[in-house]
């Protein structure tokens, strides 16, 4: 029957039509919303979520890999499986501050994979305010909870800059700017007993640790909550194990 002229041979198909055509913009409104829900969620995924880990934990992780790498039986990584996933972001579990020395390499010394170190490297392993600065964006973008200072045995940057003082020299080019920074260090042992480039570089280690735990407002906020660690450790060239600098 017409619904508009009691015709029973008609149909209003306009009517049916347009029936058909809310219910249909409706589911679609209903999946566009599903849709937009998991885009949202694979956004807010992180990258690597296993390195979504406290810094004890994170801590476990760098040793554990250390010992791999000192026994000759690292992991094989899939690089090329990880791209995709890192080219959307990162979230590395440790930054590393490290030294320049081309006989250092973290992701190596730590058995890691790409998106899983963030590292600052600069001859002689101190804290700059660049330094300082790229640890801030780790720990407040990135959400990094482990800050490890990395200094290593035989450090050429230390031996010459405590060769400077003793000798009252004075190196070429920006090179006394590392003697600056590496200073404090290195005055704190000179009257100490042992060897003197040993303990220097320990201590060079335990000074960088103390400035990044109090370096304001970032990372010490992040100490103070508990959130963040700073912790220090030396490399041995000759074994490729880290010992931790208590």
């Amino acid at each position: 029957m017409c619904l508009r002229c009691g015709d029973t041979g008609h149909v209003d198909q306009p009517v049916v039509a347009r029936r058909g055509f809310l219910k249909l913009a409706g589911g679609a409104a209903v999946g566009f919303a599903v849709a937009g829900r998991a885009f949202a969620e694979q956004a807010k995924r992180p990258p690597k979520p296993e390195n979504v880990v406290s810094p004890d934990v994170a801590l476990e992780r760098l040793m554990a890999g250390n010992r791999r790498y000192v026994e000759g039986v690292a992991r094989r990584h899939d690089f090329k499986a990880e791209r995709e996933a890192l080219s959307m972001g990162q979230n590395p579990f440790a930054g590393i501050l490290s030294c320049a020395d081309s006989r250092v390499a973290p992701e190596y010394a730590f058995d890691t994979g790409r998106g899983d170190l963030f590292v600052v490297r600069v001859a002689g392993n101190f804290a700059t305010d660049d330094g300082i600065a790229s640890f801030e964006y780790a720990v407040q973008a990135l959400s990094t909870p482990l800050i490890m200072v990395l200094g290593h045995e035989a450090c050429g940057a230390v031996s010459a800059a405590i060769k400077s003082i003793k000798e009252g020299t004075t190196l070429p080019g920006h090179l006394p700017a590392l003697v600056t920074s590496i200073s404090p260090a290195i005055k704190a042992v000179l009257d100490k007993p042992g060897d003197t480039l040993n303990n220097a570089i320990k201590q060079n280690v335990i000074l960088n640790v103390e400035k990044l735990k109090i370096a304001a407002p970032i990372l010490s906020k992040g100490v103070e909550d508990k959130k963040v660690h700073v912790v220090g450790a030396v490399y041995n060239l000759a074994s490729g194990r880290i010992d931790l600098v208590t």
